[in-house]
């Protein structure tokens, strides 16, 4: 078993925040179960061989642990949330408090050891197809209408389609899903991603 804590990622435990006695359990937890202590977007990331498994973050209302490839989990306790229906992979557990960490703590372990498995079987997350998001209504009128726009946005890989499906039907209003498919048509026509 690793149990070693690196020291780049000590400062994330020693800043004064009000998660600093819950982040430290988690931390704990994590080693516990062996697995090798990394600073991954600015968050403790515990990795096996390099893959990620689980990693700890925090917000105003709760911390959390965040499983990387929590979708393909049992969750036996039923304790796994999907942040946004639009989340394949990742789920979280959220704790409000350090006892709730302290009760969970065989669950947590368990479900650690569960998700090392996963990554060793080389299990993934089959991510939607182009073909599973909607197509906003505004976009599709423009695609009809203008046959180079269709051609262009048929020539993008999948990745980029759905980046742009997905931004396309994010606003709640008819009026800015049609200001955001007018500003990208440059875009697509010039073969690029919405983040391109």
């Amino acid at each position: 078993m690793q149990n070693t804590t690196n020291p780049k990622v000590d400062w994330f435990f020693n800043k004064a925040t009000p998660w600093q006695e819950e982040y430290t359990k988690l931390r704990m937890i994590a080693l516990d179960c062996g697995l090798t202590e990394e600073l991954k977007w600015g968050c403790p990331c515990y990795t096996l061989d390099g893959k990620n498994i689980v990693l700890i973050h925090g917000f105003k209302e709760y911390c959390a642990y965040l499983f990387f490839k929590g979708a393909l989990l049992n969750d036996a306790n039923d304790i796994l949330i999907q942040q946004t229906k639009d989340v394949q992979s990742p789920r979280q557990v959220r704790f409000a408090n350090v006892l709730e960490i302290v009760e969970l703590e065989p669950v947590l372990k368990a479900y650690i050891h569960e998700a090392i498995e996963v990554e060793k079987a080389g299990l993934k997350i089959v991510p939607k197809t182009t073909a599973e998001y909607d197509v906003p209504a505004e976009f599709q009128s423009k695609l009809d209408r203008i046959p180079a726009l269709k051609t262009a946005f048929e020539a993008l890989t999948p990745g980029r389609q759905r980046g742009y499906l997905y931004y396309f039907s994010q606003p709640k209003t008819a009026k800015t899903r049609e200001a955001r498919v007018e500003k990208y048509i440059p875009q697509i026509l010039d073969g690029k991603g919405v983040d391109d």
